[in-house]
């Protein structure tokens, strides 16, 4: 009584399929394909300047001086 059966999806695929068409559904899943591909790759695409910031700064945790981006702010609040 509660859920959607598979003969009911199918109903519905085939209706969506009238309304809209195969080019346009092949269009709408290429486009939402390229947008996925595209926001994994600006997660996944790190800046180099911040990791390699980041790698200094768990080094200077390590050693107990102060995170490099601590001394460009001490060094901008002196200008």
């Amino acid at each position: 009584m509660g859920g959607i059966s598979v003969w009911q999806l199918l109903i519905i695929a085939v209706i969506v399929v009238l309304l809209f068409g195969t080019k346009k559904l092949r269009g709408m899943g290429s486009d939402l394909g390229g947008a996925v591909k595209g926001f994994k790759k600006a997660i996944s695409d790190d800046d180099p300047d911040k990791l390699q910031q980041d790698k200094s700064d768990e080094d200077a945790l390590k050693s107990g001086q102060p995170l490099s981006h601590q001394k460009e702010q001490s060094h901008q609040d002196k200008e």
